[in-house]
Order: C-alpha cells, then structure tokens, then sequence
C-alpha cells in the first residue's frame, strides 16, 4: 500500500514519545474522571479501525469512562512490544504475531477480535492475472517480506500441487501495488483483499484476488485486541468498560458507514473518501462472528488451535499455543 511507506517515516515519533511514558497506574483519575488508555493500533488509521474511530467520535469511550488515545506504531512488531513493557494498556495486532510473541516469552493475551477473518490474499492484475494458484508456476511473487507469509505461500503452492522451487518470490517490502502495476511480479502475498484489493478495483485495474483461507491456509482472526495477561484482573473492568464501547462503535459503522469514514477522514487526512468509503462496507461482514449468537470480538478457541497447529508445523513456532493465549471473558455479554 502506498500510505504504509508515507507512515512508516512519520510515525516514529509518535512512537519514541509514547516510550518516554512509564508503567501505567490503576485508576489515578478522580471520581467522575476518565482513565487514560494507550491504544496502539497495528498501523495507521485505516478502515479496519473505522468502529474505533466512530466510538471515539460518538463519545462512547468517554461515557464508559475511558480517554482512549490511539497511538501509530512505526512498524506492525512495536505493539506487542510496548505493551509488555507497559508502554500501551491495549494494542492491536495480528494473531500470527501474537502467537509468535508469546512463542518468545511475552506474556500477551488477545481479548477481543477486532477483524475476524483474514485479509491477506494472493493478488494479480493485467490480462494475464493469476485467477488460480496452481497458475504461480514458473512466474514471480512478491511479498511483504514477513516469515509466516512465506510459509502461506508454500502452504498454498503445496496444497496446489506446484513445487515451490518453480516459484520466484521477491521481496517488495510496502510496495505491494506497484509491484503489480509495473509488472515487477506476476502476483503478491500479503496485500489486504479489503484495502489494496478494493483500491485496484477502483481504479479499473481489475484485480483477481485469492483469499489465503480459500487457497489452504486454515483461517485465523486478522487483527485481534491484546493486553497483557499481568493486567487481565487487575484490570478487567477496564477491558470490559473498552470492548463494550468499541462494539457500539462497531455497530453504529454498520449501522452508518458515513460515520466511521467522517471519523477516519478526520483521523489521517492521507485517505481519501471514495476509497475509504468502499474499503470500509467491502470490511464491515468481518467486523463480527459468523452467527447471531456470539458476541463482537468472540475468538473461536478451535479456531487458534488449529491456526496455531500449522505454525508448528511451519517451523514458526516450537510449541501448540496455550488456551491462555486469549480470552473471550471481557466481551459484551460474557463473563460474570
């Protein structure tokens, strides 16, 4: 995406400033006062955010008593980074990279999905574009250069009969779109089918794009809500007071689209409308479980066992993720 190298140079020093703050205290505010929360976002506002956003613009986080500041991170790893040294209360991050934190040693629990489904897809345009996987073979792909998407794209080639060693894969970094628009490569891993994917398609380019659950790789929660796991009771009325805000943040975006884009508009003024608006009704379907049943932000358990069950055998991680890695106790509706 072309923003991602734009933010990339201008977001450190957000990032360095949040760095110089210490451990957060627990309820410093008066009564009647609300309580500061770092939220680090995964990168910078995007449709994906457009329910925390419009939650923030709607005064929800202030009515739970919550001052939620989101704060952009300088690369998709700071995140879990700042809040295991109680530089951020909440942050947004990838499953995948959750469970290779804790993999690590950070004690790091997701409490919330924030996209359900993932994003990351294989994608082409040109009269040539690659419409099937076993059509990879002998061309270039690009990708973002990120170790668990190079495991997708040999899971995919495998599961599609094509022998890795046939595939070219280049490394473009944040310039996915280009990549593919120059004909740099013949197709890319790692763009968003609800960003890069809607803003093609705008443009007329015409994009095949193939979603990474639908060509083999077992599904996962593409952006998920993490605290650390120290601060779970310590501090669990904060986490319920922030997902109960952000889920009526969430369904006042579906309830009116126009609102979350004003909101992110005014949050980035590098978006722009027409893309905006697309990307976030293409994105709202995953903002929320599959079924009337569960709550926004609900985390299938078998779901992250068997996502976390292929990273093993990826060589990605050394060992099953525990059933700690997250919780669904602080959502609306569950708990006590």
């Amino acid at each position: 995406m072309t923003r991602r190298l734009i933010a990339a140079l201008t977001a450190l020093a957000a990032v360095l400033a949040l760095a110089a703050c210490g451990e957060k205290e627990e309820r410093t505010t008066p009564t009647g006062g609300r309580e500061r929360v770092n939220l680090v976002l995964d990168y910078v506002p995007n449709p994906d955010h457009a329910g925390i956003y419009a939650a923030l613009r709607t005064n929800e986080f202030r009515q739970a008593g919550l001052d939620v500041k989101p704060i952009v991170p300088s690369d998709p790893a700071a995140p879990l980074k700042l809040l295991s040294t109680g530089r951020a209360d909440i942050a947004i991050s990838y499953e995948p990279e959750l469970l290779l934190a804790r993999d690590k040693g950070l004690d790091v629990v997701a409490i919330g999905a924030l996209v359900q489904t993932p994003l990351t897809s294989v994608m082409s345009v040109g009269k040539d574009a690659i419409s099937r996987v076993s059509q990879l073979k002998g061309k270039t792909v690009g990708t973002a250069g990120i170790p668990y998407q190079d495991a997708y794209l040999q899971t995919v080639l495998k599961r599609a009969n094509v022998d890795p060693g046939s595939v070219k894969k280049v490394n473009v970094g944040f310039g996915l779109v280009p990549a593919m628009t120059t004909g740099r490569v013949d197709a890319t891993l790692g763009a968003f089918w609800n960003v890069e994917g809607v803003q093609l398609q705008r443009e007329k380019k015409r994009p095949k794009i193939i979603r990474i659950e639908k060509a083999g790789v077992p599904t996962y929660n593409e952006l998920v809500l993490v605290a650390r796991a120290s601060d779970l009771r310590r501090r669990g009325e904060l986490f319920r007071s922030f997902l109960q805000a952000l889920a009526q943040g969430q369904r006042t975006v579906r309830k009116d689209p126009a609102l979350g884009v004003d909101a992110l508009l005014a949050a980035d003024k590098n978006l722009e409308r027409g893309d905006t608006t697309a990307s976030v009704r293409a994105t709202l379907p995953v903002f929320f479980p599959r079924g009337a049943s569960k709550p926004f932000g609900y985390m299938d358990p078998r779901q992250w066992a068997a996502y976390s069950r292929w990273m093993q055998e990826n060589d990605l991680i050394k060992q099953p993720a525990s059933p700690r890695a997250l919780t669904n106790e602080f959502l609306p509706g569950q708990g006590l």
